[in-house]
């Protein structure tokens, strides 16, 4: 069964790409340029997991990740942070993302974390 995957990414290029990776995939992908579409989307689409950019237009990432684990479904939705100018131990100390990728990313190692959370939905160590 394919898994739907939200991805929240200010940045046009990088949204972009991120959403062709994931669509070669077995998933279908959701893209939104910030909070305000975020919220409406994740509703709509019931998503198996957001990758989320901390940095955004309109919203903080880290809150969006709160609202995600504490407000939207019952159970267990990964979340998968990004940023370029964060670290792991910084985002766990705000929010319970389950992992935590810096820009820019290696793809492979992205897909890696991707598949990881969708199957076990926590932090490989």
């Amino acid at each position: 069964m394919e898994k739907n995957i939200l991805v929240v990414e200010d940045n046009n290029d990088i949204r972009e790409i991120i959403g062709l990776l994931l669509s070669e995939q077995p998933y279908i992908v959701h893209l939104c340029e910030d909070g305000e579409s975020f919220r409406k989307k994740i509703f709509e689409h019931r998503p198996d997991m957001v990758i989320l950019d901390v940095m955004l237009p309109d919203a903080n990432g880290i809150d969006l990740c709160c609202e995600v684990k504490s407000d939207y479904r019952p159970g267990h939705i990964p979340v998968l942070m990004m940023s370029a100018h964060s670290s792991l131990g910084e985002i766990r100390k705000k929010c319970e993302a389950d992992d935590f990728i810096s820009k820019p990313f290696d793809i492979d190692r992205f897909m890696d974390k991707v598949s990881h959370l969708l199957k076990n939905g926590n932090i490989e160590h």
